[in-house]
């Protein structure tokens, strides 16, 4: 079973401006866990904290013509949570991460083979580079 995408909705979560009330919380609470991500210790006190809070009940499914597999259908909250923990559990810690866009700092999942996400999104990369371009040119180098 593939977390990563029940991960991607935390991730989506955390950089939502403006999620339902009901999801504050959530929110806030899984925007902790990725700023605790230089800190692995406490990162992974935080998810278990929030696994505790929000138990993931597996169920069966069949739908669509596909065969039977998995969902994590008890509450979003519950998948969102459980599918930051495997990520952590089966990529490491390092791969949950902040825009290093001093505009941005938007959440993100490093999902690269070999570990060098920096940016939210190619924009923000793009953003950086021009910038780091410009402050070369103006220093003469």
């Amino acid at each position: 079973m593939d977390l990563t995408s029940y991960a991607e909705w935390a991730v989506r979560l955390v950089n939502d401006p403006g999620p339902p009330p009901e999801l504050h919380d959530l929110r806030d609470d899984l925007a902790a866990v990725f700023d605790l991500a230089t800190d692995e210790e406490a990162m992974v006190a935080k998810l278990n904290a929030l696994l505790v809070r929000h138990p993931v009940r597996p169920q069966l499914s069949g739908h669509d013509g596909q065969r039977w597999h998995l969902h994590l259908a008890e509450t979003s909250a519950a998948a969102a949570v459980m599918g930051l923990a495997a990520v952590v559990a089966e990529l490491g810690p390092d791969r949950l991460g902040r825009c290093q866009d001093p505009r941005c700092a938007r959440a993100f999942l490093d999902t690269s083979s070999n570990r060098s996400r920096r940016y939210c999104s190619a924009r923000c990369a793009t953003r950086q580079n021009v910038a780091a371009y410009r402050a070369r040119l103006k220093s003469g180098q």
